[in-house]
């Protein structure tokens, strides 16, 4: 039988989603957590992997069982087995071919600034002082939408097929001290979020135009775009299914 996970995460103290060997991963953290209250071998697929440091407000993962599961009972009884900064909200019963990561239809992510210094954000947002035109951020992230080939924004050396991506909606929005990037896809690449706010960090700061952005994407060089920004402003915020 198969059960996806429904679950958050803060990544401060996490070397990413992934089992490494020698560090702290959210996959061991849950595995052991399973394993234990299920008294039996479990090893949860992601539906993604967040490098290090990187936060989910919503993240999907799977598991197989060969027995049938009070569900409520064990999200209860693992909330109160795990760290703190891990919170389980449901375990649900799918199909034996259900797929977190493969039937991901849409993945959403947010990366947060915070334009006046504050030590209760510190490792939730990155604190970024410097007067951008946000106006003009969202003109370039528009230009996100007429493209799929995001090669620039890639992490080099990553062994995909294709760096193809269709992204649905990518914009800012400014409330007060805050300044949020929001952007949704079928896909991302490895480093993608956090290059494409660097870039478009560079557009506001009036560094490039409009017209660089077109040739960085064009130019398919990760070197010619924008500096990657810290992974503790990188939220997943969301993950769409047909069948969820």
């Amino acid at each position: 039988m198969r059960y996806f996970i429904q679950f958050a995460y803060n990544g401060t103290h996490y070397h990413g989603w992934q089992f490494q060997p020698n560090a702290s991963s959210v996959q061991e953290t849950l595995n052991k957590a399973f394993s234990v209250l299920l008294n039996a071998p479990i090893n949860i697929m992601g539906a993604g992997r967040t490098d290090t440091g990187v936060h989910a407000t919503e993240m999907y993962g799977h598991f197989d069982f060969d027995a049938s599961i009070d569900t409520q009972n064990l999200v209860h009884k693992l909330n109160s087995y795990l760290p703190k900064d891990i919170a389980l909200f449901d375990i649900i019963l799918v199909h034996d071919d259900a797929h977190c990561r493969f039937d991901a239809r849409k993945r959403t992510y947010e990366y947060h600034i915070n334009t006046v210094k504050n030590p209760f954000l510190e490792e939730l947002s990155w604190y970024f002082n410097q007067k951008l035109d946000v106006a003009l951020m969202n003109k370039a992230a528009k230009i996100l939408l007429n493209h799929t080939d995001f090669q620039c924004f890639s992490k080099v050396n990553t062994d995909v097929n294709t760096f193809d991506c269709t992204i649905f909606e990518a914009y800012w929005k400014q409330e007060n001290n805050k300044l949020v990037f929001t952007i949704s896809a079928n896909r991302f690449l490895r480093n993608m979020v956090r290059a494409i706010v660097g870039t478009l960090i560079n557009v506001g700061l009036h560094k490039i135009s409009l017209s660089d952005v077109e040739s960085i994407i064009a130019s398919k060089s990760r070197e010619k775009a924008g500096f990657s920004v810290p992974a503790h402003g990188l939220y997943l915020t969301k993950i769409d299914y047909d069948y969820l």
